[in-house]
């Protein structure tokens, strides 16, 4: 079975365009005492224009949970409409949180960014490999291909047992092939590359990673509706369906088996989360660029959030983008399994997030999405105090490993 795109062209466009100019609006501060905002008013107009299932979005802040809003149903075929309480697919937005993972072991002792693949798994590993670090891969530096072939994928899954012992097969077998990219020269997206990550991870503390994601990111974080992947139980509409095209309108996808990636690929991509729960990862994430240490040191939120160097696309979990209503730097994802979308953005300089998510994949999920992302944007700048939120110095760039494995 060969892994399904877990960040689909359509949604890597949205990486690179910019959103349109907002003209924002001089609107007083809301009020934060009272609760998130409702977003649902910026949110219908949209999916009534875009004619989706499904749409959802947040406003994220230090302070946690600024707005929130959902719209539509659970299934196309259905009349049951989606809640704020529900859980959608993330996809590859699951990257920032194995990341994030490895970042909690580093400050632990358990490994460090520089741990190679040759100190966990040794010998068996071809020699072009031994050498990789953890940021490497990471930050899609590691010369991993995408994905391992679609032989290896269907051996894997044919052979069964549980999660971890079909990702240690499945990173063996891989790593006994020579990187199909010299290591370090240039940056491919590389779900095989958070396999190897995860299972890494794994050998070192003797737990599988659904295991550790629980204990050192859910658990510390408060996010106690965030499993693993396709939300719902089977034969019940408690939580929405992924959809695929159909010949009128949208199909939806039943709880089963082919409703997700295999659970193997979890640390590439097979989270579900609650917006609130999403928002309470994010918000961590924006107050460690404030330097708070309360979950990770200073030093380990500066490197998850810098590229190791200039040519990086990627810091370790996220993509590298710059954008003006930004303030410059921004941290972004988009993660889909062909059933779902999510996305992420972090204007870490300016102090908030937004998150949007949908309950289907496809070209027509772009103009929404975009257009989405620049509303939210501008609703949050009009509630806002004038003088804005304290910007950080930006931080030089810099590299903590080798730049270059021969």
């Amino acid at each position: 079975m060969m892994l399904r795109s877990l960040a689909p062209l359509a949604a890597l466009l949205l990486l690179l365009q910019s959103p349109p100019s907002f003209g924002l609006p001089e609107q007083p501060p809301g009020a934060g005492a009272a609760g998130p905002r409702d977003l649902s008013a910026v949110i219908v107009p949209l999916l009534q224009k875009s004619r989706l299932p499904a749409l959802g979005a947040a406003i994220v802040t230090t302070d946690g949970l600024e707005a929130i809003g959902v719209a539509g149903v659970r299934s196309w075929t259905g009349t049951e409409n989606v809640t704020i309480d529900d859980r959608w697919h993330l996809g590859s937005c699951t990257k920032a949180m194995t990341a994030t993972l490895v970042a909690r072991l580093v400050d632990r002792g358990v490994l460090s960014w520089d741990t190679k693949i040759g100190d966990v798994f040794g010998p068996t590993v071809h020699a072009a490999w031994k050498d990789v670090p953890m940021v490497w891969l990471l930050s899609h530096r590691s010369g991993a291909p995408g994905n391992f072939s679609e032989d290896l994928w269907q051996e894997m899954v044919a052979r069964g047992g549980s999660p971890r012992e079909q990702r240690r097969f499945f990173v063996e077998r891989g790593l006994r092939l020579a990187p199909e990219i010299r290591p370090n020269t240039e940056s491919v997206y590389s779900n095989a590359g958070f396999l190897i990550a995860g299972a890494m991870v794994e050998a070192l503390t003797d737990t599988s990673w659904e295991d550790l994601m629980r204990r050192e990111v859910f658990e510390p974080l408060g996010m106690t509706r965030t499993g693993f992947g396709a939300p719902g139980t089977p034969g019940l509409l408690d939580q929405p369906l992924g959809h695929t095209r159909g010949t009128d309108g949208w199909s939806p996808v039943a709880l089963g088996p082919g409703d997700d990636n295999p659970a193997a690929t979890g640390p590439a991509g097979t989270i579900h989360t609650t917006l609130a729960d999403w928002a309470r990862f994010v918000a961590a994430h924006l107050r460690g660029e404030r330097g708070d240490p309360s979950y990770l040191k200073p030093a380990t939120w500066q490197r998850l959030h810098t590229p190791g160097g200039k040519d990086w696309g990627y810091t370790p979990g996220w993509v590298v983008a710059e954008q003006e209503w930004a303030g410059g730097q921004l941290l972004r994802h988009v993660g889909s399994n062909n059933f779902w979308l999510a996305e992420a953005t972090l204007a870490l300089r300016k102090d908030f997030a937004v998150l949007i998510v949908t309950n289907v994949s496809d070209d027509a999920v772009e103009a929404p999405f975009k257009d989405l992302l620049a509303a939210l944007v501008a609703d949050h700048a009009a509630h806002v105090p004038k003088e804005g939120p304290m910007v950080p110095q930006p931080r030089p760039v810099t590299s903590p490993v080798t730049e270059r494995a021969e």
